[in-house]
This record gives C-alpha cells, structure tokens and sequence, in this order.
C-alpha cells in the first residue's frame, strides 16, 4: 500500500542491466502499447544502470534526477513521474550508468526500469505496474522498442512475440561466452531513426530471413550468425565501425554491430580466438571491454 504524506523518507534500491541488440523488426500494431515493440534477439549484459530513489512524502510535490555520468535522461525522469502520479511529495533519483549513453546499450530502457523499480520500493507502489510505466515511457519517449522486456531477464534473449509479458513472449538461453564491445564514435540518436517509416522498413527487409531461422531453431551461434548477417544487410554502420568489424572477423570472431549505437560487440571462438580478438584490437588501437551476459532467469530484477 502507498505511504501516508506525513511518513518519514523511505528509500528504495534497484538494479537494471544494459542489452545489445543483434537483430530485431519493429512490431508497433498492437492496439495496447504494452504488446508494441520488437521482436528480435540480443544479449543480457551484467553492466547498467543502478538506481537509488529517495521519496519524502511531507516534501512539496517535485520529481528530481539525477544522473552520473551527468547528462540529460528524460525518459527516466517521466519514468520517476508516471511511478509517483498523485502520490505527491517530493522524489529524488540518482542513476549510476555503467555503460554509455546512446551506443546500442540499451540504457534509455535500463535506466527507465530501475528509476521506475526504484521509485515504487520507496512509495510502496506496484512493481509490475512499475514495469508497465518503464516500458511505455522508453517507448513513447522514443528511446527503443522492446527494451525494457529483454531486459527483465538475463542470457540471450529471442523475442518471440512484441511487449512486456503477459504481451510479449521472450525466450531466455545461457550464454557463457565473453563478450567484447568497442565504442567507436559519437552516438547515433535513436528517436530520428524510429521516427523514419522508411528505416523501418529497411530495418524488417534486412531482419526477415534471420527472424525466420532464430523461429525455427534458436541457439547462441545462430543467433551470432544471424546478427552478423542483419547488421551487413542493413549496412547502417559508418566507416569506422564498418572497418573495425571486418578486422576483427578475420581473428575467427563473430562481430556485429549493437543497434543503433557506433558500437561493435565480437564474441571470440574459443581461447585461441580469445587471444587474437585481443591482439587485433591492441593492434588497431580499439578500446575494446570484456564483459559477461547475465544469468538468464524469468524475472532478474
């Protein structure tokens, strides 16, 4: 139940993980925003955002974020007001990103989930409406489609069908691998490109085969393949990005660009392949990241 105005400040904790996506298709048809999104497949990772909400119910009425590193989050921060609503009282947020902004991490929808997670420990509201509240605010504040539901669990994750569940339907395998990512350039803006009818388009043409076979049978490997098949087919990456992956698929590693960001993310083959992916990226001066997926579970956070 909400607290009362008159009780003393009340802080509540939450922890969402950052995502790269592989492949995906927007799916925006559904009457209920809650089933709108993508279908697709990308990697859980163990980085995000974390989030410490601090709620005064006696306080006057404001909502105040605050990130670190500092930048602007309005997405997070419709997420802290659409959680408090006419609860009223004063609420603070402070993030802590751990993977950059406006890359292809996914952290528009990460840090939406742990502001809004946050937000309802410390007024006491409903945390699955809180989920609901992070997923319509990343996707009306155009920061992705689907986000917030790939990340409600760990591993790689295969969006079957658009949403947060019981909308969506997603299925989550182990992926022990490491995963290395390299940033390469200023972000690409997200919401001019999913604003765009003809991108979407290019985007479901370049998506369709790799959809198809990840339905038909989905596996780390396939889903590696069909990620680096995606991202040559829809040939968004600038130069840079575009030559860093070549080099680094010629060291035996699977090597794709994280959507939409100027970030690539190559998973070596075996330890050999460990040691050439990180000769190559030495060699190119690339500042490459070594990093795990989550544990996939059904319910992380």
């Amino acid at each position: 139940m909400p607290r009362t105005r008159d009780a003393t400040d009340v802080t509540g904790h939450a922890f969402a993980p950052g995502h790269v996506t592989g492949i995906f298709a927007p799916r925006l048809g559904s009457r209920d925003p809650r089933g709108r999104g993508s279908v697709g497949a990308g990697l859980v990772l163990e980085l995000g955002v974390h989030a410490t909400a601090r709620w005064t119910p006696s306080g006057p009425d404001r909502v105040t974020l605050r990130s670190q590193p500092p930048g602007s989050t309005p997405i997070s921060l419709d997420a802290a007001r659409r959680v408090l609503g006419d609860l009223g009282g004063t609420l603070t947020v402070e993030l802590r990103q751990q993977l950059p902004v406006g890359q292809g991490f996914g952290m528009s929808a990460a840090g939406a989930l742990a502001t809004a997670l946050a937000a309802a420990r410390a007024t006491g509201s409903n945390e699955a409406k809180a989920v609901e509240t992070a997923h319509l605010a990343d996707l009306f504040g155009g920061g992705g489609l689907g986000g917030v539901a790939a990340i409600l669990g760990g591993g790689l994750e295969i969006r079957d069908r658009a949403g947060i569940p019981p909308w969506g339907r997603i299925r989550r395998l182990p992926f022990p691998d490491p995963v290395f990512v390299t940033v390469l350039g200023r972000p690409i803006p997200s919401p001019s490109l999913l604003r765009s009818a003809d991108f979407l388009e290019r985007v479901e043409a370049a998506a369709a085969p790799g959809l198809r076979s990840l339905a038909d049978r989905a596996t780390p490997m396939r889903f590696l393949r069909e990620s680096e098949q995606f991202t040559d087919r829809l040939d968004l990456a600038p130069p840079a990005v575009r030559r860093a992956i070549v080099r680094l698929r010629r060291t035996g590693a699977s090597v794709a660009q994280a959507m939409f960001g100027r970030t690539v993310f190559a998973v070596p083959s075996g330890v050999e392949g460990r040691a050439r992916l990180i000769e190559a990226l030495s060699e190119a001066r690339l500042p490459g990241v070594e990093l795990r997926a989550a544990a996939p579970s059904s319910q992380a956070l």
